[in-house]
């Protein structure tokens, strides 16, 4: 049972808007790329205050070899009784339907996510997340770096097995509901991203390659080179005005939608995707202004125009063409 180490926000004082419940989340996973799976999971439910209704762990067969076994202990005859991601997909809906998804760097836990549900052709019953990061960014919580382990400690909360899904689900859930009753104590505003299902890539070919465990393996995305962009930089965007072809667009930090498709989007539609910020930088797109990156850092040295991804979804309808096109 979770103990309340905060003064917990009132009945009168509890934002209105503040999500039904949550799905707290963890899933260990045979590696960090695109093509990697998911070989464990564990769900804490949580009721609108923060309350364990109920928690829930699996191990998973990734039908290959499961990586750095030195990091999450699970060994290839420990997951080959597993069941596929298949066969618990239903179970994991259930446990995520109609709830926001919490996740420490969430953006990595729902990438694997929605990429598992997609190669079973399926999509995941989520709208939303957030991420325990971005709240203690929020809640300007004295951490001496985003780490579980410091989270974890901040709050008090003892960590028995790390890396082992169940375990560092229940710590994020006990460090989550003193961080979301602070929030609603202060009345701040949740930094909830949408979740979009990743459809668009379910049918990606793989490409062929063998692996020591003998798996034919791919890349969810093919990687490549993507081609220079073929116009001038035309300078800087300026507010209330659209892009044109040839602005020089960076991105930062975590995203609705997945990050590679968002660039491929903006160089489909004529801009120059930077990997780095400078002063030749047309843009920066990022949900979270106010956050320490090295992008945001010199964005705010150069003067270089911030906007957040859903005003850049709406200018990306809309690009003007470069000069003589």
């Amino acid at each position: 049972m979770l103990e309340d180490r905060t003064t917990a926000a009132s009945d009168t004082s509890w934002p209105a808007a503040y999500p039904q419940g949550y799905a707290v989340v963890d899933v260990e996973t045979t590696g960090l790329a695109r093509d990697d799976r998911i070989i464990s999971a564990a769900v804490y439910r949580l009721d609108a205050r923060g309350e364990v209704e109920d928690h829930w762990y699996t191990m998973v067969n990734p039908e290959r070899d499961p990586g750095p076994v030195w990091i999450h202990g699970l060994t290839s005859d420990v997951l080959e009784g597993a069941p596929l991601f298949g066969d618990i997909a239903e179970e994991f809906a259930a446990r995520l339907d109609g709830r926001v998804l919490v996740a420490h760097n969430a953006v990595f836990d729902w990438s694997m996510i929605a990429r598992e549900y997609a190669r079973a052709e399926r999509s995941a019953p989520v709208r939303q997340r957030l991420c325990t990061i971005a709240l203690a960014k929020e809640l300007a919580l004295p951490l001496p770096n985003h780490k579980l382990e410091s989270l974890a400690a901040h709050f008090g909360v003892v960590q028995q097995r790390a890396h082992h899904a169940l375990d560092d689900a229940r710590v994020l859930a006990e460090a989550f509901r003193p961080s979301l009753h602070t929030a609603a104590s202060r009345g701040v505003r949740l930094p909830l991203l949408e979740c979009r299902p990743l459809t668009e890539w379910s049918a990606a070919p793989l490409v062929g390659r063998q692996s020591s465990g003998g798996y034919r393996a791919g890349s969810w995305r093919p990687s490549r080179k993507r081609p220079a962009c073929p116009y001038p930089n035309p300078g800087r965007y300026e507010d209330g005005k659209p892009l044109k072809q040839g602005m020089r667009v960076a991105f930062s930090g975590d995203t609705s939608v997945d990050r590679e498709l968002l660039e491929d989007r903006a160089a489909e539609a004529g801009l120059h995707v930077a990997t780095s910020l400078s002063r030749l930088t047309s843009l920066l797109v990022t949900n979270d202004p106010d956050s320490g990156t090295s992008k945001v850092v010199k964005a705010r040295q150069h003067g270089t125009p911030v906007i957040d991804e859903a005003a850049f979804g709406q200018l990306l309808r809309d690009v003007e063409p470069a000069s003589g096109e």
